[in-house]
């Protein structure tokens, strides 16, 4: 007699579990006052029950998010509270596999992100997008895109093959036949970022055209790629003189070495001796930088609203044909105040960046033509102002520089 089969034991879906990233840890005061500290940095986070702060604790390991999503206590309710918080401060990373290891961590690129995970169906076709990419960072290997509020840090080798597999579209079915297959949440994480989206069959222009709208399919991957990343509140890179090679290679010289080839002499094509000097000229070299403050009269809401009315709205629109032999298609363009004319889509639609010479003690918010802007006091040392859109939590900074 053959000896019965053994019936496979079902496997049980990954969990995606949230936890406090780098050296970072909790700390709870007596009349329950929550702090996550790093060193002497310390961020308050409210007060909670002795419950909530218990298990809390168990973030350092990794908390399940389904352990406490469902509120079906008061308790539950204070441990979401208390998680996004922290995810809003940059505090948290996600964990995707079992409780032994997780297959992916992912990590939050943009303040707002919430790992989901949208249903997809059997008969549905995803397929990579175009802006997705895997590389290495120091010894991992993540995969990311500019158009994703998170990267995934890929801790199973065996997930790369199946991702790589989806630069052609693929049904869910056929991928849950092949042999390490990443399994369905993975590939909803991954829809939500953006890194996979859906397609329907029979597309006619082709998958370019499928992702996004009309102005997505006119941004380039290495542009879109430099734009996010040169960018504060895309991405949580730290940016800056942080001089994170220093000491371990020489600092570049002020002038840099002289390019081979043949030098040029300028003077010798300038019709004016050496020491004549036109008015304009002699305004260039003189040409610096005030930082001189008053401290009693900073610049109001009114006058930065008057200033930014001027330089940076839609002073003019035209149209032209586009200069590209006969039957080229016509472009409208537009004037920005004193800046050059652009033509569209990028000329109403790029991001205002300013650095503005004066002090504003208040957070404001500025409507320009290109849209909204957060603006507040960034170094207090030289009372200047900055602009920029959704601004990265100081504390994901922090924690990637010293991390």
């Amino acid at each position: 007699m053959r000896a019965p089969k053994k019936k496979k034991g079902r496997i049980a879906p990954p969990t995606i579990s949230a936890r406090l990233t780098g050296h970072f840890a909790l700390e709870a005061h007596a009349d329950g006052n929550v702090f996550a500290r790093f060193e002497d940095h310390s961020l308050a986070l409210g007060k909670f029950s002795a419950g909530a702060v218990k298990r809390a604790q168990a973030l350092r390991a990794g908390l399940p998010l389904a352990a406490f999503q469902r509120k079906d206590h008061a308790v539950d309710k204070e441990v979401d509270l208390l998680v996004r918080r922290l995810a809003r401060s940059g505090l948290l990373e996600y964990g995707l596999g079992s409780s032994k290891e997780d297959k992916v961590v992912i990590e939050p690129q943009v303040p707002d992100y919430w790992p989901r995970t949208p249903k997809l169906g059997a008969a549905e076709t995803v397929v990579l997008s175009r802006f997705a990419y895997l590389r290495r960072r120091g010894n991992e290997m993540v995969l990311e895109s500019p158009r994703a509020g998170a990267l995934f840090r890929i801790g199973d080798p065996n997930i790369a093959a199946p991702l790589a597999s989806l630069a052609t579209p693929q049904k869910i079915s056929r991928l849950r036949r092949q042999d390490g297959f990443p399994g369905t949440e993975l590939l909803a994480l991954l829809v939500d970022c953006q890194i996979l989206f859906r397609i329907e069959a029979g597309i006619p222009h082709g998958l370019r055209a499928a992702e996004g709208d009309d102005n997505l399919v006119l941004w380039d991957f290495h542009d879109l790629l430099f734009h996010t990343h040169s960018t504060e509140g895309r991405q949580a890179n730290p940016l800056g003189g942080l001089y994170p090679y220093a000491g371990l290679i020489p600092p570049p010289p002020a002038v840099r070495p002289r390019w081979p080839g043949k030098k040029i002499d300028l003077h010798q094509l300038s019709d004016a001796p050496p020491e004549t000097l036109s008015p304009f000229t002699k305004l260039l070299h003189e040409r610096h930088s005030t930082r001189d403050f008053d401290d009693r009269q900073p610049i109001t809401l009114a006058e930065l609203a008057r200033f930014l009315d001027n330089t940076a709205r839609i002073r003019a629109k035209w149209k032209d044909q586009a200069d590209l032999g006969d039957g080229g298609p016509v472009v409208e363009y537009a004037a920005h105040g004193p800046i050059r004319p652009a033509a569209a889509p990028t000329s109403s639609s790029f991001i205002l960046r300013l650095a503005i010479a004066r002090d504003l003690r208040a957070t404001s918010t500025i409507t320009t033509p290109t849209g909204t802007h957060w603006c507040r006091s960034t170094c207090a040392r030289r009372n200047s102002m900055r602009c920029w859109r959704a601004p990265n939590s100081r504390w994901a900074r922090l924690r990637r520089r010293r991390s």
